[in-house]
């Protein structure tokens, strides 16, 4: 009996596995189909690169898997109710209301807040009911989030198929990169650790980037598709920014658990809070993820400096701040790994370090001027 009921799940697990690969093939192959009078042999090799890597992740952990297949069958639905006119997403129930890319966009900001009020909820009466439910919240922001970005991608190409370009280009889009990169580190670490304690403090940065996002909509009114500027038309893009937000997500999930590691190191919450080593090992392994990812970013950003305006380093100041950055958590990763420092100083030093970053993201399009200063606030 056992036996038979194992082969069924193993059975059932596999033809999961076998559809989430053909609707990435096949959202590959209809994106290759479509604009493949504008794409070059470099965005080809990523387009399918992305299918490789997302099956890996998809195969080695079922949650993401469900998501995207969530995700990818509801973008082609939505891509399917335009029937090729962008018009639609105001005539048409299902784009008006959920899922074209400013409805999805929204739900998504609207579930991530909700996320936030449940686990705090749910950390203060330890209620693991509550907790399960914030935790489906984020996975459901997530899937609009990302439903939200593949639709506008589609969408800028229904403007002019001149415009068309990959959802990640100004500070709109790439803050909705952020908090759904964020969101899915952490939902991998809390089933890694078996924790939904620290989605408290994990989704008060999220919310930050939502209320950003809230703000340059309505008041800045900064949510439209712009063409890409001559420097960001390139494939380096597509690869740079997203290792780059894994990074900055990474560091900034690390800070956020820094949070939680101070308050329970001062005896605050102690009880409800995940032991110390636990916290410690999180704080360390998000780092150390996020420094891998921010180095890739810096070399790619590099070779797309050079092939832009003819130099790898120019000390343009969003450069200069991106060296800080590293040098930052590479001393961090020397004194955790070489030296063995632990505790509140290094909790305290990621917590510095998540203002570091956050001047080098944003605070350089504020107050400094450069070649990297493509979104203004």
């Amino acid at each position: 009996m056992f036996n038979k009921l194992f082969k069924s799940s193993k059975a059932t697990f596999q033809t999961f596995n076998v559809l989430y690969l053909v609707l990435l093939l096949g959202g590959a192959l209809y994106a290759l189909k479509t604009f493949h009078n504008y794409m070059d042999i470099y965005e080809e090799v990523i387009l399918f690169g992305s299918v490789g890597f997302f099956s890996w992740l998809g195969w080695n952990w079922n949650h993401f898997k469900k998501i995207m297949i969530l995700v990818f069958a509801t973008s082609l639905f939505a891509i399917q109710l335009y029937q090729g006119a962008l018009s639609n997403n105001e005539h048409v129930f299902l784009l008006k209301y959920l899922i074209a890319s400013q409805s999805a966009i929204m739900w998504m900001n609207v579930f991530f807040v909700l996320s936030l009020l449940f686990y705090w909820l749910g950390l203060l009466t330890k209620n693991n009911l509550i907790d399960d439910i914030a935790s489906s919240f984020t996975s459901v922001a997530v899937l609009f989030g990302f439903i939200g970005l593949l639709v506008r991608w589609y969408e800028s190409y229904l403007i002019g198929l001149d415009i068309g370009h990959i959802p990640i280009s100004n500070l709109y889009e790439v803050f909705i990169l952020f908090c759904l990169i964020t969101s899915l580190l952490y939902l991998f670490y809390e089933e890694k650790f078996n924790t939904k304690k620290l989605g408290a403090f994990v989704l008060i940065v999220i919310n930050a980037a939502v209320g950003f996002i809230l703000w340059y909509t309505f008041d800045r009114h900064a949510d439209g598709v712009q063409p890409l500027v001559p420097a960001l038309q390139s494939y380096w893009m597509k690869i740079h920014v997203p290792a780059n937000f894994i990074g900055y997500g990474s560091f900034s999930l690390a800070a956020m658990v820094s949070v939680a590691y101070l308050l329970s190191s001062k005896k605050i919450l102690t009880s409800y809070l995940p032991k110390s080593t636990v916290l410690d090992d999180l704080i360390y392994k998000s780092i150390a993820i996020g420094f891998i990812f921010f180095t890739i970013a810096t070399i790619l950003g590099a070779i797309w400096a050079a092939e832009a305006w003819g130099g790898y380093w120019s000390w343009d100041p969003k450069e200069t701040w991106a060296l800080i950055v590293w040098l930052n958590y590479a001393a961090w990763l020397h004194y955790r790994i070489v030296k063995g420092l632990r505790g509140s100083i290094l909790a305290w030093w990621a917590l510095i370090g998540l203002v570091v970053t956050t001047f080098a993201f944003l605070g350089v399009n504020m107050f400094l001027s450069g070649l990297h200063s493509y979104g203004q606030l």
